[in-house]
């Protein structure tokens, strides 16, 4: 009879300990590339040869779809919408990252997109976007931030994730985000929508509205309003002080709502 040799419990879990160590290492190390690979992060204004395109309007309003990349919008001497884009973007494992724009010209839309996945992706982009004079622009926004300055014809800017900037605009004004700051200064608008969900809000008017609306679920909402008009005022907050400095009059034709559920609320005059 032939007897084997005997394979203890003990030497059984010696190898498994072994191998788990082993695995440990691995993924240590993965871990380690990864953190060297992102650590100094892609810039897109390194990018010292930037794409440019030029798009043909049909009409009076100008649509931009626009996710994970920075976004400029100013009025611009053209009769077409002029664009400018600068990237930089690496993966270390995954797919080539790339960005693209689609131009819908019976809708007078703008679609730009950032495709970076993977599993150590390092990505960056930013679109200057300027507007023939005299069109309104609509804005939607995904994951980045929002500058716009200069426009007479309206303004609408919805996003969900990045700050918006406003400078230096007429017409009807919207703007909606959901985490991000928003900011607005130097306006001249008569209709006046402001909505966030979480971030604060900053509105300075250089005229006096008609209709203003500011609501914000988590952040303070602080209205800056003319000094020269009496105002129709309607606050209130669920969690935070209310401090109005305006003059007051509740047969004024300037109506002014401003609620918040978590956070201050300021309606004050400009400096």
């Amino acid at each position: 009879m032939t007897v084997r040799p005997f394979r203890t419990a003990r030497g059984t879990r010696t190898a498994r300990g072994t191998r788990t160590v082993r695995g440990l290492a691995a993924v240590t190390a993965v871990v380690a590339v990864a953190a060297t690979a992102t650590a100094c992060g892609a810039d897109a204004s390194g990018d010292d040869h930037p794409d440019h395109r030029s798009f043909a309007l049909q009409g009076r309003t100008l649509t931009v779809d626009s996710d994970d990349a920075a976004l400029d919008l100013v009025p611009g001497d053209s009769d077409k919408v002029e664009v400018t884009r600068w990237f930089r973007g690496s993966t270390v494992i995954g797919s080539d990252p790339k960005v693209t724009w689609k131009w819908q010209a019976d809708e007078d839309r703008l679609t730009l997109r950032l495709h970076c996945s993977g599993f150590i992706a390092d990505c960056s982009a930013r679109h200057r976007v300027e507007v023939p004079r005299g069109i309104a622009v609509v804005v939607r926004n995904d994951d980045g931030s929002v500058r716009a300055n200069g426009f007479d014809k309206g303004l609408d800017i919805s996003t969900k994730d990045g700050s918006v900037r406003v400078e230096n605009v007429s017409g009807p004004l919207s703007l909606s985000g959901d985490d991000g700051s928003l900011r607005a200064s130097g306006v001249d608008a008569r209709q006046v929508s402001l909505r966030t969900k979480d971030g604060s809000a900053h509105l300075a008017l250089r005229t006096a509205p008609e209709r203003l609306d500011a609501t914000s679920d988590d952040g303070s909402l602080t209205l800056e309003l003319p000094g020269s008009a009496t105002y129709r005022v309607d606050t209130h907050t669920d969690d935070g002080r209310v401090d109005v400095s305006v003059p007051r009059d509740k047969a004024s034709a300037h109506r002014i709502t401003a609620r918040a559920k978590d956070g201050k609320v300021t309606v004050r005059t400009a400096d």
